[in-house]
């Protein structure tokens, strides 16, 4: 076991106002299993990028482990599991990987086929048994459920926590709660480390959230309570003054030593109450600094005349002579949301590929209505590079209704500038 320590971190995109970290520093332990959250776009994967040396920042990561990134840089995917095995650890025993193949429960004869044949959630691991062969270093887990089955996401997440110590990207909760039992926290003001699941993590949160609520609004009534006290005091003090310099009151001649000894006494508790003020708004500007805030949004999809919009019968698809699809029918109406399910490798991909008509292998019938319109999103983003203003006019949509939707979807106008090639997967 060994402590990596980050001290006084910094580092922003060029082009970017606002730094991604801004003096952080927090350490941890190379034996903790550690999940690694915040909301997207918040700097995960730019840590990543930092503490594996691909970015130059200030600051310092101290450590004397090797990091290992996941998934790693493959170059050529028609080499087999096997070939690629020897190339990331060239002095690599074969009996290790079986050994976690075995854990992964992935059927070893996959690893000397074409890596690219393989389906995703194969891929994800293969690449996480090769990487864990070695036990000299500290592995970076960015997303390895993106492409895992609900079946697969079991058996990893039953994987890593039979491991020593990993610092793990991942938006899922129930896989978090899995295999972790540290936190690492980046929030939108600063970085938390904690014990405990990811659960445990969020109901703290949820009570630091709702205290900081509380207090914000009890400052809130205090600092208003007392703005007007001190005018009331102030226009006190204006009134005593005016008296000590006035004329004589029903014949008496004002006592200006005991008028000057009570303007000094309301002066002082005016200069009270500035001062109570004035801590009351500075301990409130220090609260709610760390809570998320979230805006509704509405999707108006368009209407369609006919009904069902899609009509499938009898849908057959092969992979070679392997058989992906098998009769397969369906409908989907007007307002329907449907879920594709289904584990890795039984053809959800190519399923979606059919309807877009980008795969042509198949048999059975297909019916789209006429002039339908089909949104497709990919799993894999890596094209998107340049700048976002270039790609929404490339797509010829309405640029301020796409930034009104990103805006609500938790992006920074910052982000609207920097490079896409530079955005994290969400």
């Amino acid at each position: 076991m060994s402590t990596i320590k980050i001290e006084n971190l910094s580092f922003s995109y060029h082009g970017y106002v606002k730094p991604i970290f801004e003096n952080v520093s927090f350490s941890f332990e190379t034996n903790w299993k550690i999940g690694l959250i915040g909301r997207n776009g918040i700097g995960k994967s730019t840590l990543f990028k930092l503490l594996l040396n691909e970015e130059t920042y200030q600051g310092k990561i101290i450590k004397d482990v090797e990091f290992i990134k996941f998934p790693p840089n493959i170059t050529d995917t028609s080499k087999s599991g096997i070939e690629l095995y020897k190339e990331l650890i060239p002095d690599g025993e074969e009996w290790k990987l079986f050994r976690e193949l075995s854990l992964l429960n992935v059927d070893e004869n996959l690893v000397y086929r074409e890596f690219e044949t393989l389906s995703k959630g194969e891929q994800t691991k293969i690449l996480l048994a090769i990487l864990f062969t070695r036990e000299d270093g500290f592995l970076l887990i960015d997303e390895p459920t993106n492409h895992l089955d609900m079946h697969g996401r079991k058996i990893v997440s039953e994987y890593l926590k039979s491991k020593k110590g990993f610092l793990l990207i991942s938006h899922d909760r129930d896989f978090l709660d899995g295999c972790i039992n540290h936190v690492i926290s980046i929030n939108r003001n600063s970085i938390d480390v904690q014990s405990g699941n990811f659960t445990s993590w969020y109901e703290n949160k949820l009570m630091k959230d709702q205290f900081e609520i509380s207090k914000n609004e009890k400052l809130r009534k205090d600092i208003k309570r007392l703005k007007e006290a001190a005018r009331q005091c102030q226009i006190w003090s204006d009134k005593i003054e005016n008296t000590k310099n006035g004329v004589k009151i029903s014949g008496v001649k004002p006592d200006k030593g005991y008028i000057g000894h009570k303007s000094a006494k309301m002066m002082k508790r005016s200069k009270n109450l500035e001062n109570r003020q004035n801590k009351a708004i500075e301990e409130k500007q220090n609260l709610l600094k760390d809570i998320e805030t979230k805006e509704n949004l509405l999707l108006h999809p368009l209407h369609h005349r006919k009904n069902p919009l899609i009509s499938v019968s009898d849908l057959s698809s092969y992979y070679g002579e392997k058989q992906i699809l098998s009769n397969v029918s369906f409908e989907i109406k007007q307002g329907d949301i449907v879920a594709i399910y289904g584990s890795n490798g039984s053809g959800k991909s190519t399923l979606i590929k059919i309807l877009l008509g980008l795969n042509h292998e198949y048999t059975g019938e297909i019916k789209l209505a006429s002039n339908l319109k089909i949104s497709y999103i990919p799993q894999d983003t890596s094209d998107l590079t340049g700048s976002l203003n270039e790609y929404i006019h490339k797509q010829d949509v309405d640029e301020t209704l796409c930034k009104t939707i990103l805006r609500k979807l938790d992006f920074s106008r910052e982000l609207f500038e920097m490079d896409m090639k530079n955005y994290s997967d969400g």
